[in-house]
């Protein structure tokens, strides 16, 4: 397989280092000596020192125990996913609102003492907040309390993780949808994947054992990925845990792109028959499995497919402090409002109990749950899932033509060991969707972020005047790339000077009725078609040199692509410009740039008609260099 390198180089570099112990990180008790600190004391008193059996409050009618609380930290993130949040953001709670540290404490007492063995933080992304070792330390003196785990995007682990094992913290969960450096900035609108795999390295390097791994597969995006995921846990201590993709408010769940766990599964087995089913433990969300001879192991989530309601035994707190006892439940009750309005322990049981006693036996079907409204994913908690995947995301915009989310401003190697030497990956675009009026959905991509540039997006009902050019063109009566005898030869630019280059080119792809209706509404069985040609352009650009022989290789400054539905032709026209300082042009990463973009358009379409046409591929337009700029109005 061709990914199979990619896993190949991610398990080198994370095995560098990594020390043989395989056992996790132990909850400890406070040593001998080390100073408690207490909470401060209410006007009634609140809570024992010693944990009580199992507590009726945290029971449901169905006999379930809820011995797992999962507390959100913050509704914060230094991540912008496409598809943790609604494409217009999400109000955040202000902090007055939210649970301060005592509040967190408070309540994670009183869970504990009735029972709650394990306890996972949250967020948003919880090592963002500063109290965080803090907060980890104070619950390992919870006695009873035998796991404190977290669920984090890895960005900030390599450097807290230390810290944080010794203040207690027994359990890793990290996020990760994809091994593609350009993918994953695709995906989270950040840089960071090498940060990731550094906290992925640091969990292990520490003993964590094993280190889960989420991973949320999206048909179109990632599900491409399965068999390199699996790879790395071969030498390594991993449990990479797919996720079947869960809708949310904000995010249009579609049931062509989840990928269910039983087919993800015969992925697995082609390639692999000797994957054995490993014992399921109780109250556990996943069935786990694991391929003989490997250190590690795969799971599958299976929340829509195949729920697991029947053994559930979590119970969720939200960062402003409200209970969710359901994670695809709208019911919450405020225990903030309760705390601060001097509620005494037995009066928050019994606020705690009714929730629990209202607790349904299982959450609805998938398609019901697409149509329920409930918290967008990040103010909930980045859980084990995600919301979309980024080329579904929608948005609104009824003032403007074009959607302009992108700008390109470095340079990327497509070679991950260079990534893990400090090299960046592009920024990606935000997948956009515009509804003009009643009539069927006009969509608009750009990959350009500033408004005021004002950049006019392709119209292609507008008559085509011939070329004209402006400034200088010397007329050149022989080809540049041919010396004197005929031979095809390299233009040394090594003495020209430095100067601003940019170039546009377009080009058409000619869908018909039926491609250009399901890409219109976003209806492909592969995915969001529209998104993968404005990544593929991206990346087309970046590797000009590489696919055109005597190209120079140019370091882009820029990057911008843009596709622009025209109903008038069942056409997309495609538009991609270029930036570049240096001594030589970018026309040629401009063009190889739209027409790559229409070849992929046409790959995601191809199995709907073949009867597609890419025409039109042309330069509109370029300035710098001696030979003057030149421009297609």
């Amino acid at each position: 397989m061709a990914a199979q390198p990619v896993s190949r180089v991610v398990r080198r570099v994370l095995r560098a280092g990594v020390r043989s112990c395989s056992s996790g990180a132990p909850v400890t008790q406070p040593c001998p000596g080390e100073p408690v600190v207490e909470m401060p004391s209410r006007p009634r008193p609140f809570l024992g020192e010693r944990a009580a059996p199992f507590s009726a409050f945290l029971t449901d009618s169905f006999g379930r125990r809820h011995s797992y609380l999962r507390i959100s930290l913050t509704e914060r993130c230094n991540l912008r996913c496409q598809y943790c949040m609604p494409e217009e953001g999400v109000p955040l709670t202000p902090k007055a609102d939210l649970l301060t540290t005592e509040e967190i404490l408070t309540l994670a007492r009183l869970f504990v003492k009735e029972g709650v063995d394990k306890i996972r933080l949250t967020g948003g992304e919880p090592l963002i907040r500063p109290d965080v070792v803090d907060i980890v330390a104070q619950l390992r003196r919870l006695e009873g309390l035998r796991t404190i785990g977290i669920t984090t995007n890895g960005i900030n682990l390599a450097r807290l993780l230390p810290q944080l094992q010794k203040a207690g913290l027994s359990a890793i969960n990290i996020s990760l949808d994809t091994l593609v450096p350009a993918k994953f900035e695709f995906i989270v609108r950040r840089k960071g994947f090498h940060k990731v795999m550094e906290g992925i390295h640091k969990a292990i390097e520490l003993g964590y054992s094993p280190v889960k791994v989420n991973c949320v597969v999206m048909r179109g995006l990632n599900e491409d990925e399965l068999l390199d995921f699996v790879a790395l846990t071969e030498g390594l201590p991993l449990d990479v845990r797919f996720i079947e993709y869960m809708p949310f408010d904000g995010n249009r769940w579609n049931f062509k792109k989840m990928v269910s766990y039983k087919e993800m599964l015969d992925t697995l087995r082609q390639q692999w028959p000797e994957l054995e089913k490993l014992p399921e433990e109780e109250s556990s969300t996943a069935k786990a499995f694991k391929i003989p001879g490997f250190r590690g192991q795969v799971s599958f989530i299976t929340s829509m497919s195949e729920h697991f309601c029947g053994t559930c035994n979590r119970l969720r707190i939200t960062a402003d402090g409200n209970l969710k006892v359901c994670l695809f439940g709208n019911s919450e009750v405020s225990l903030r409002d309760h705390l601060r309005g001097g509620a005494s322990e037995e009066e928050l049981l019994r606020v705690i109990g009714a929730a629990v006693g209202r607790k349904k036996r299982q959450h609805a079907g998938m398609f019901s749950i697409s149509q329920m409204k409930n918290r967008p994913m990040i103010l909930i908690e980045l859980f084990l899932m995600r919301q979309d995947s980024p080329p579904a995301l929608p948005s609104t915009f009824r003032n403007s033509l074009c959607v302009q989310v992108l700008r390109h401003r470095v340079s990327f190697s497509s070679q991950i060991v260079t990534l893990w030497k400090g090299g960046g990956v592009p920024q990606v675009p935000l997948v956009a969707q515009q509804w003009l009026g009643s009539s069927l959905p006009q969509r608009h991509f750009s990959s350009h972020p500033d408004s005021d540039a004002n950049p006019k997006c392709l119209s292609p009902t507008e008559p085509q005047a011939p070329a004209a050019s402006s400034g200088p063109l010397p007329d050149s009566k022989q080809l540049t790339h041919v010396d004197t005898e005929g031979r095809m030869a390299m233009v040394d630019v090594g003495r020209k000077p430095d100067t601003e280059r940019v170039a546009v080119a377009s080009a058409v792809v000619l869908l018909g009725p039926v491609a250009f209706k399901l890409i219109q509404e976003n209806q492909l069985k592969k995915g969001d078609a529209l998104a993968v040609a404005q990544l593929a352009g991206i990346q087309a650009a970046k590797l000009t040199s590489q696919l055109i022989p005597l190209c120079h290789h140019v370091a882009l400054s820029h990057v911008q692509v843009q596709l622009e539905l025209d109903r008038a032709r069942h056409a997309a026209v495609i538009q991609a410009s270029c930036r570049a300082r240096g001594p030589t042009g970018v026309e040629m990463e401009a063009l190889t740039s739209a027409a790559t973009a229409a070849l992929a358009l046409y790959d995601m379409c191809k199995a709907v008609s073949r009867d597609i046409v890419l025409a039109e591929i042309k330069l509109v337009s370029k300035t710098g260099g001696q030979r003057g700029d030149f421009h297609r109005t």
